[in-house]
């Protein structure tokens, strides 16, 4: 498998392998994106490049990673028994420089980011979260590790917020999923086979299955399946019409988890949590 630096279509680094053709395009200095993965000759991650290239702009699409928290909290404020701290929607990781290094077995990269003055202004705890992605032929498997380098309990939420590429937001289904759901737009429960009806009107949705989900494209000829682990195996489900996207997450916990207790993972001082994920694409009949 091959790292190479590219400056167009913008710029990033393009780590593939030569055999399958399959290929992954990275961002380390915006947020450690994942930007790009093409399998069997489909690009099957969405992007806005056109906001991309606007700094101004938040980014839409790719793999923006969620940390310390996901999701908003009420006011910006993060209650902790050291204080009360000001933290934006789903943290600050998705803004940040990362760095970025080939894993020594050649199969992938590794992105790390570690505390700053300005993350710990936000959240008062010296981390280091180090994701390694690993690329096979039509499967990305991603593993992060949350270590704790400070001398306090660290609490925290992790997730990540992938956008997929649909051939249209009427023509794909999910399989896998439970009866019941999360409406994040009204904080309710709600029947799930309600909320993916209303797709092309947008969703916002948290559920909790018992194992792998499944996105299927019929008129695609493709699904993709997300593969949990727990604690990872949270999935939310978000559309933004009218663009032919859907972002398919997996969370540790629902928002504002380090306030209610539900699912808030905690890190002991020098102690690490490792996380992983993985998605796995393949044809269906047409």
């Amino acid at each position: 498998m091959a790292l190479q630096q590219r400056q167009t279509p913008y710029p990033h680094w393009e780590f593939s392998d030569p055999a399958s053709g399959d290929l992954l395009r990275v961002v380390p200095e915006r947020g450690g994106l994942i930007s790009g993965w093409r399998s069997g000759g489909h690009e099957l991650v969405y992007l806005d490049e056109a906001r991309f290239l606007d700094p101004s702009q938040s980014v839409r699409g790719g793999f923006p990673v969620l940390f310390p928290i996901t999701g908003g909290l009420p006011d910006n404020r993060l209650p902790l028994p050291q204080g009360d701290y000001s933290l934006g929607q789903h943290g600050f990781a998705r803004q940040l420089p990362w760095q970025l290094q080939p894993l020594a077995t050649g199969d992938g990269l590794a992105l790390e980011l570690t505390d700053t003055p300005q993350t710990l202004a936000a959240y008062p705890f010296p981390f280091r979260l180090t994701m390694e992605l690993r690329l096979s032929a039509g499967a990305l498997d991603i593993s992060t590790r949350v270590e704790n380098r400070g001398d306090q309990p660290m609490p925290f939420s992790f997730g990540l917020h992938p956008y997929f590429n649909i051939s249209s937001l009427d023509g794909v289904r999910f399989e896998g999923l439970p009866a019941t759901c999360l409406n994040h737009l009204t904080m309710a429960e709600a029947a799930t086979a309600g909320q993916i009806e209303a797709m092309a009107a947008g969703i916002d949705l948290l559920v909790r299955p018992t194992g792998p989900v499944r996105l299927v494209d019929e008129a695609a000829g493709r699904s993709l399946e997300l593969q949990l682990s727990h604690p990872l195996d949270l999935v939310v489900i978000w559309t933004e019409p009218p663009r032919a996207m859907v972002c398919l997450e997996p969370w540790t916990g629902p928002r504002q988890a380090l306030i209610s207790g539900d699912r808030k993972l905690v890190v002991e001082p020098g102690a690490s949590t490792l996380l992983h994920t993985r998605y796995a694409v393949s044809q269906t009949p047409t």
